[in-house]
């Protein structure tokens, strides 16, 4: 076999490998999707506010609902929700707030995305106002407090008596910065 011979046979199985890396990275969010929903973790819930009107109220149960926040990555912000925990009747509105701080002195944007456990209560978890519908410009050393309202739709199975709503904030500074450079 010529050392030509050898080179092509490399490079095909090299353009090989890529492409079937390639086709398992893609196959990735579908196959996290289904383990999501089988193990009943990390529940997506809506990226814009719900417009639903509903007059059913379910005063005859309460739902204990958590909420939990997480820095993604490297985000220099103090964040956490201005109360750990609610006790709501399905149907009802409802309003608390999450508190951000940035800790540094450069001008930052964040993105929150939030996340329900168990993952099948994530459709009944409805936000009429949520601070993770937009970027959160906040400049260096301030402080601000981001509404969340939100409702439990009655029609939550009764076997779900806890519902946790964790939010990941992620500093996107770059990328809106990038995205404004390219216009």
């Amino acid at each position: 076999m010529s050392n030509e011979a050898g080179i092509q046979r490399t490079l095909r199985r090299g353009l090989l490998v890529g492409a079937l890396m390639f086709g398992f990275g893609f196959a990735l969010v579908p196959l996290y999707d289904i383990i999501c929903e089988i193990a009943g973790i990390n529940g997506k819930t809506a990226t814009s506010a719900y417009t639903g009107v509903t007059t059913e109220i379910d005063d005859s149960r309460e739902v204990r609902v958590i909420f939990m926040s997480v820095n993604g990555g490297s985000m220099p912000w103090r964040f956490r929700p201005e109360t750990t925990e609610m006790t709501v009747t399905p149907g009802r509105v409802y309003e608390t707030a999450y508190l951000a701080e940035n800790m540094t002195s450069r001008d930052l944007v964040a993105q929150a995305v939030p996340s329900v456990s168990p993952g099948y209560a994530a459709s009944h978890m409805n936000k009429i106002e949520c601070f993770c519908f937009e970027q959160q410009p906040l400049a260096g050393g301030q402080d601000t407090r981001m509404p969340l309202r939100f409702m439990v739709d009655a029609d939550l199975p009764d076997s779900v008596r806890a519902i946790t709503l964790n939010y990941t904030l992620f500093d996107i500074t770059d990328k809106v910065a990038g995205a404004t450079a390219a216009r």
